[in-house]
């Protein structure tokens, strides 16, 4: 099982070459491809009209990991490490991070830079 940031969505959104998406290229795989709910609100909130239908039946697919008390007590560990380290990311790759740590899944991201700050984070490449 993969899970996916808001960055392979918004990838395969935006190319006409869907194929040519690390989406595909995972699917292609046959991996097994989840998101957060904290991807999913992401998404559902920067969707545009042009992409609504799609997003619906895709998501379809995908299996939504909830962010739960365990998600909550990672993410806090994860901001006080990053505080610490003075090496900040945006809360919702945080909040995304802390999902996948504490199902234990790796993530697939177009935003390594951010991601690899988070310590004991298996990120896909």
């Amino acid at each position: 099982m993969i899970l996916l940031d808001s960055s392979i969505l918004i990838e395969l959104f935006r190319k006409k070459e869907k194929d040519k998406t690390l989406f595909y290229s995972l699917a292609k795989a046959n991996k097994t491809l989840c998101i957060s709910s904290i991807t999913y609100y992401e998404i559902g909130i920067g969707n545009r009209k042009l992409h609504i239908d799609y997003w619906e039946k895709l998501s379809k697919n995908l299996r939504i990991i909830p962010f739960d008390k365990d998600c909550s007590d990672n993410a806090i560990s994860i901001y006080l490490d990053l505080l610490k380290k003075n090496k900040m990311i945006d809360l919702a790759d945080i909040l995304i991070g802390a999902t996948a740590i504490t199902h234990n899944i790796p993530i697939a991201t177009l935003n390594e830079k951010n991601f690899s700050r988070i310590k004991d984070l298996e990120i896909i490449k």
